[in-house]
């Protein structure tokens, strides 16, 4: 038997309804924490735009902070963090700071 593509389509649509978004603070320890070297990509992904956002913003606080920088520019910014959970979407089993560190690695490259 051979399937419709709409068939399929809406398949693939109640599958992504399925999982529903966790709100951020369902990560934290019980000191509501998060260790943000172990957050994978499938939470950052799985959680709500603005805590993926969040983060995003949080994480490269982190990594300026490090290389000493002290400015930002917003738009490379917002589109390094779009970047990122594009990747996480696509790479659920990876680690947030591997993603970070796969876009930054491309960044330099181009």
């Amino acid at each position: 038997m051979r399937k419709s593509p709409i068939v399929a389509a809406m398949f693939l649509g109640a599958i992504s309804v399925a999982h529903a978004q966790v709100e951020l603070k369902n990560y934290a320890d019980a000191n509501g924490y998060i260790d943000v070297q172990k957050l994978t990509c499938a939470q950052l992904a799985g959680t709500y735009q603005e805590d993926a956002d969040f983060l995003g913003i949080w994480y490269s606080g982190w990594y300026n902070g490090l290389a000493k920088k002290h400015a930002i520019n917003v738009s490379r910014t917002k589109a390094g963090i779009h970047n990122v959970i594009v990747y996480c979407k696509a790479n659920p089993g990876k680690k947030v700071i591997e993603a970070i560190d796969v876009i930054l690695k491309d960044e330099k490259n181009q």
